[in-house]
């Protein structure tokens, strides 16, 4: 993964707090950014797939839907 990261760390704070979290340590929520990252990566390539197969240009929210269905099932 790159040195500059697409989700902000903010954004991992809460969503483990709001899982029940009462402290969120800074190495917990940057190896959720990390894990994220990796992951929504790995479903954006196959959407992209998924709509060039499709003869499309254009990644429609199907694409995602399926994509991370194949990823998460895997």
């Amino acid at each position: 993964m790159s040195n500059n990261p697409e989700i902000g760390i903010a954004a991992m704070y809460r969503i483990i707090k709001k899982s029940g979290a009462e402290r969120v340590s800074d190495d917990a929520a940057d190896e959720l950014r990390h894990t994220l990252e990796e992951l929504g990566m790995k479903i954006a390539k196959n959407a992209v797939e998924l709509s060039s197969h499709a003869g499309r240009r254009t990644v429609k929210a199907e694409d995602i839907k399926l994509a991370s269905k194949h990823i998460l099932n895997l």
